[in-house]
């Protein structure tokens, strides 16, 4: 009999749900029942459901439990293992409940589109353990490509494959190594930036949690590929599980001679270290992650000169983000015609998102280019919850922009996104629906980009704190016409001016906003009113006199004494002058009679 395995996710989301518990609760409950020797109890990486972990694949049954506890342990168990029937109440997929026949897990609606080539090997092995990495043809592509291609046949395949750099600007990663193979140089180094820092995302965190080999070897390829022999992971310290297991990665990798001097035998050595940042946005940008990792305060260099040809300590250097650097394997052991048959011409391959905000299926998602935004909203996501009506999709993170129920048939790509005003960005994709207000997340956008700003260029220093206070006047309700007139202006001159890329997109999501969503902006202005009843300002509580109870709970409830009235013989009112918009006397009241407006 085939033997069962039991993959526990031991991502960041489900170790916060505790799955390690769980781990421990179904080695106990096997070991009880004696079927130790046939069911092996594994933990591994996401599984891209993050909304319903903790959860745990079945293989070879092909099944997948959601949302588990410890307290249904011993039903899985028992029932599933011991007895042979799924326990229906937790599968992600459906099954015939007569039959126990399960549908192919790969067929349920959020893994249908999907293709899984960065994520490869994320929820399917542990790790923690490079041989399992290594039984998955893990570190072959490198032993290939040291023992039987030149530096330039490698640069030459990834020119081919047409692969773009995953980080947001989407730079040809070929021609990037290409031009860092060119230059004469004793010392040449390759850097990982695992600094992700967009609100909402964590797919470079996925990857590294699931599959860090497949980030070690990708780097010592490149290091090839431009004849370099030292390597640094900056990764943010925020990220204790990743930097624990790229840690014992490396560790194990060195140990196997994969990590060193003449790995497999050869001339070529290579090694590498991990670089902690201290979480600061802007190092996500590469002259600053370079001046960080020199010990130097993290602030944008002036371009050019290039990394490639001037980066870290003087030398020549390439850098890539955590999700292009998994595709890299991939390419060299299946060819670069494969690649480039996946995508679109301009956008080859596939990208990584993680889906957020007002959507039933949150997650990690990974698409083929020219997936369209309409399937992975609804599709894949499920479209908004409780029948809320979709609003907008913010895509690029703080860099990017929204785009409107009129643009979610377009095909996802880099160059096609930039035209409608936004941009992929690193692959945060957060949904927003009708509850949202459109220039309160311009301003949460803005207030990020002031918190992060490194200060060194008077656009970005000065120019979007004047863009956070111009949003907060009209959330306030004391803007005008003008001020409106004034940000617009604001925006435009920023993104003119600004030194790096990361100053000069800090506008997006006001621009965005702004030709998207007007006339949200002009109720704001005009009319004094907040569309979706979010700017606090700009509310008012009203208790419907005529049908009020007398009862005096939304009094008791009310934190400042604001609501007035006789129990049981004058109806209450809300003194507008004491009322702090907290809400407490909607929610106190069992007879719906207050009014929020």
């Amino acid at each position: 009999m085939e033997r069962i395995q039991v993959l526990v996710c031991a991502g960041t989301g489900c170790t916060i749900g505790n799955s390690g518990e769980l781990i421990e609760a179904f080695e106990a409950e096997i070991k009880s029942l004696g079927l130790d020797k046939e069911i092996s109890v594994l933990r591994t990486g996401c599984l891209g459901l993050c909304g319903v972990g903790p959860n745990i694949a079945i293989y070879p049954d092909n099944i997948i439990y959601k949302t588990v506890q410890v307290a249904d342990v011993k039903e899985i168990v028992m029932e599933h293992f011991y007895k042979g029937r799924p326990v229906h109440r937790l599968m992600l997929n459906e099954s015939d409940q007569d039959t126990n026949e399960v549908h192919d897990i790969n067929k349920t609606q959020f893994y249908a589109k999907q293709k899984r080539i960065a994520l490869h090997n994320c929820g399917v092995i542990d790790p923690e353990n490079i041989e399992e990495y290594i039984a998955k043809d893990g570190y072959t592509a490198l032993g290939k490509v040291i023992t039987e291609m030149t530096s330039q046949e490698v640069v030459d395949i990834m020119k081919a494959s047409g692969l773009r750099g995953r980080g947001g600007g989407g730079f040809l990663t070929g021609l990037k190594w290409q031009f860092a193979l060119n230059e004469t140089s004793e010392q040449k180094y390759v850097i990982c930036n695992a600094d992700e820092g967009d609100p909402g995302a964590f797919m470079d965190r996925s990857i590294l949690e699931g599959n860090p080999h497949s980030v070690i070897e990708a780097m010592a390829i490149a290091g090839y590929a431009i004849q370099a022999n030292y390597g640094y992971i900056y990764i943010r310290a925020e990220y204790p599980i990743a930097v624990e297991r790229l840690e014992n990665a490396i560790k194990q990798a060195k140990e196997l001679g994969l990590l060193g001097d003449n790995i497999f035998g050869t001339d070529f050595s290579f090694d590498l270290e991990i670089r902690l940042g201290a979480g600061a946005f802007v190092c996500g940008e590469e002259t600053a992650l370079i001046q960080s990792i020199e010990g130097e305060r993290g602030m944008p260099r002036p371009k050019p000169p290039f990394p490639a040809h001037k980066g870290v300590w003087g030398k020549p250097t390439i850098i890539n983000n955590v999700e292009t650097y998994a595709n890299i394997s991939q390419i060299i052991l299946n060819g670069a015609d494969w690649f480039k048959s996946i995508g679109t011409e301009t956008s080859s391959g596939t990208k990584v998102f993680a889906l957020g905000g007002k959507i039933t299926n949150t997650g990690l998602v990974e698409v083929p280019m020219g997936t369209t935004l309409r399937e992975i909203i609804y599709e894949i996501g499920g479209g908004c919850p409780n029948h809320k009506r979709f609003k907008a999709v913010q895509t690029g993170g703080p860099s990017g922009g929204c785009l409107t129920e009129s643009q979610l048939d377009t095909p996802i790509g880099f160059d096609e996104l930039v035209k409608l005003g936004s941009m992929m960005g690193s692959g945060g994709m957060i949904v927003l629906d009708e509850d949202n207000c459109m220039v309160d997340v311009a301003r949460f956008y803005m207030d990020f980009i002031v918190d992060e700003s490194c200060g060194k260029c008077s656009p970005c220093r000065i120019g979007t704190k004047r863009m956070l206070e111009l949003l907060e006047l009209i959330c306030n309700g004391e803007g005008t016409m003008e001020t409106l007139d004034e940000l617009e202006v604001l925006a435009a001159t920023i993104k003119d001016t600004a030194l790096c890329g990361l100053g000069q997109t800090a506008p997006n999501p006001v621009l965005s906003t702004l030709e998207q969503f007007k006339e949200e902006y002009i109720a704001h202005i005009v009319d004094k009113k907040c569309p979706a009843g979010v700017c606090k300002a700009l509310l008012s509580y009203v208790i419907d006199e005529d049908k009020c109870r007398k009862c005096g709970l939304c009094a008791r409830k009310c934190p400042t004494n604001a609501i007035s009235g006789e129990l049981g013989k004058v109806p209450y009112v809300i003194d507008q002058e004491k009322c702090i918009k907290c809400g407490s006397c909607v929610t106190a009241c069992p007879f719906h009679v207050v009014e929020r407006k």
